[in-house]
């Protein structure tokens, strides 16, 4: 039910719904009363958001909006569409207008409309316009450490580096194409580029051990903070053995990847797998557990540019007579690099701590756009 509204707050709704009446999307084209006394959401998206964005937020017929509409005008709806972003980069479009984010300025700012917490409320609002709740939230979709594998299902392509720092020469570089599917699954392929010298003058370059993969989705629970996936896949041979390229046997990996979201904007997401070769004759039986904690910083009041330090603790332990468990931690530093935020880079070191004698110090590097929220080019200044 409408909270009822005092004479200065009902003219001022009254101007507004007038606008939207004879001038739809008369807030595309600049038109922005004072701060609106308004205290639902539903209020809020009726009196400022509907002449463009329309009932249901499906959008205003092109027929009836005085605009011609981006291909990136939402449908608010349509889970797909909606549920893989965070409330805070929807807050930072409403605040600061599309250009804020990198999207079309027909977007107007209503930062001079709304106070924060109306923005809150008209979020929590498009919210609801998502029926169903099988879809894991955006809020889940954290930083990707550089080891460590996401719970969250994603639309990505992810060129990862380790360049050896120390020892004998050598850099492996990973290209992974991520695609959703559904509510809750992802498929995966991963194509490794490996090159290393055998000997001085002597080196060798090819495509490694492709990996073929599907993660699904278990459990996702915003008001708890969890989210757990599963992953199963196959690693080809598609590396040269001979050259050091590949392990020449078919191996199947299995993971669980866990997050939990910690206050102030602090994470942690954990992932245990094995691999299991067809051949443990050419490659062993092997376990892994990772871990990955961080804390996301913003600019711009929480809404700009996103800097995330993490630490990633590394184990694998092959089951073979008398092996050990080797240890490596990752400190690392990632950062948006488009105004919308989907392509970004991270930096850092892989150190081994344990069985150092055999294994490099790397540096270690990626460059990820998150193709879902547009093209390569799009969002930037």
């Amino acid at each position: 039910m409408a909270t009822a509204l005092n004479d200065s707050s009902r003219d001022r709704v009254l101007m507004v719904l007038a606008l939207a009446a004879l001038a739809p999307c008369a807030f595309a084209q600049g038109t922005t009363p004072a701060k609106l006394s308004l205290n639902t959401g539903k209020e809020i998206y009726e009196a400022a958001c509907i002449a463009c964005h329309g009932n249901g937020g499906k959008g205003m017929p092109d027929t009836t909006v005085a605009f011609d509409k981006p291909k990136s005008f939402p449908d608010f709806s349509r889970c797909d569409q909606t549920t893989p972003e965070l409330n805070v980069d929807w807050k930072a479009t409403i605040r600061d207008g599309g250009h804020g984010r990198g999207f079309s300025p027909i977007m107007p700012s209503f930062v001079d409309a709304l106070t924060s917490e109306q923005m809150d409320k008209v979020i929590a609002y498009l919210r609801s316009l998502c029926a169903d709740k099988s879809w894991p939230r955006g809020e889940f979709n954290l930083p990707l450490p550089i080891v460590t594998e996401k719970a969250f299902p994603e639309d990505e392509i992810v060129v990862t580096s380790a360049l050896n720092g120390q020892g004998g020469p050598g850099s492996t570089t990973d290209i992974i194409y991520e695609r959703r599917f559904g509510a809750r699954n992802q498929i995966e392929v991963d194509i490794p580029v490996v090159f290393n010298r055998q000997s001085p003058g002597l080196w060798y370059g090819d495509v490694g051990d492709t990996t073929l993969g599907v993660k699904r989705v278990l459990i996702a629970n915003l008001r708890a903070g969890s989210i757990l996936s599963a992953f199963g896949g196959v690693i080809l041979p598609s590396g040269n053995r001979t050259h050091g390229l590949g392990a020449g046997v078919t191996t199947f990996e299995s993971f669980a990847a866990y997050a939990q979201l910690l206050p102030a904007n602090s994470f942690v997401q954990l992932q245990a797998g094995t691999d299991q070769p067809t051949e443990t004759s050419k490659a062993p039986r092997s376990v892994f557990w990772r871990a990955a904690l961080g804390k996301s910083f913003r600019q711009s009041g929480g809404l700009g540019r996103m800097w995330t330090p993490m630490t990633e603790f590394v184990a694998s332990r092959d089951f073979t007579s008398h092996a050990t468990t080797d240890w490596d931690i990752v400190p690392q530093f990632q950062v948006t690099l488009s105004q919308r935020q989907h392509v970004r880079a991270n930096l850092g070191f892989r150190i081994p701590v344990t069985n150092t004698a055999d294994r490099p110090i790397q540096a270690v590097f990626y460059l990820l756009w998150d193709w879902f929220d547009g093209g390569l080019r799009e969002g930037w200044r």
